[in-house]
């Protein structure tokens, strides 16, 4: 009898133990489905926080001739060169884009007005240093040919042709990198090769522009001194543009 009394009290240890682990099996279970589902409300949310902004009778305020950059001059380009958004709201912005126009500063003014060009940039920056801006951030710009790109860029031309160096000037680059500092700031990011191409670089491409006579060692770190300098100023209390 003392055996089988040994024997029933393992076999009900033991069921009680395996209840025991089912428990923590289920309670794991719940708790990890509970994590889980805190996760999924959050980037549901996000995703509807997207979603909303895409909706069309949604829309930022906005000003005629307003502009991202202060200093450049507004020149709207057609609006069958872009479209309407909401950025970086309904989609993020993580790249800057370099372009060379490949004619005069006042030829890509002209066909970025022209609704049958079909493309336009954000921004034009002259040899002389001017900048003009023909579409707002917040909106897709048709400059990259691939339209993940063109929902996630900035898109900037250059006045010149890819194979004339002497087009590219000290003071289209000094005015370039702070107009690309300030894109990195705005949207944070990074001031890296990763982040600034060409549009060479943008995958299914057929365009070679900024071409080989851009001078990248010397433009990237001039967009980091550029953000640095815009860093000290907003440390100091004075709003950049």
């Amino acid at each position: 009898m003392g055996e089988k009394k040994t024997d029933t009290e393992a076999r009900t240890k033991g069921r009680r133990a395996k209840d025991d682990d089912r428990r923590v099996g289920r309670r794991a279970l719940i708790m990890g489905g509970a994590a889980a589902a805190v996760g999924s409300a959050v980037l549901a949310r996000d995703e509807l926080a997207r979603l909303w902004w895409r909706l069309p009778s949604v829309e930022k305020p906005r000003k005629e001739g307003e502009v991202d950059f202060t200093g450049a001059q507004w020149v709207a380009a057609s609006s069958a060169n872009w479209r309407l958004a909401d950025r970086p709201d309904d989609y993020g912005i993580d790249r800057v884009i370099i372009h060379v126009t490949q004619g005069s500063f006042d030829s890509a003014v002209k066909v970025f007005q022209d609704p049958g060009h079909g493309a336009a940039a954000h921004y034009i920056v002259g040899q002389d240093g001017r900048i003009t801006q023909m579409i707002r951030e917040l909106d897709v710009a048709y400059h990259a040919g691939n339209r993940e790109y063109n929902e996630r860029s900035v898109g900037i031309e250059h006045e010149g042709f890819v194979d004339r160096p002497q087009d590219f000037t000290d003071a289209m680059y000094e005015a370039s990198a702070r107009l690309t500092a300030r894109i990195c700031g705005r949207y944070d990011i990074p001031v890296d090769r990763e982040h600034i191409i060409g549009h060479v670089e943008v995958p299914g491409t057929d365009h070679t522009d900024p071409g080989p006579h851009w001078d990248w060692d010397r433009y990237i770190p001039l967009v980091r001194q550029a953000l640095s300098a815009q860093e000290q100023t907003q440390a100091a209390g004075t709003p950049t543009g």
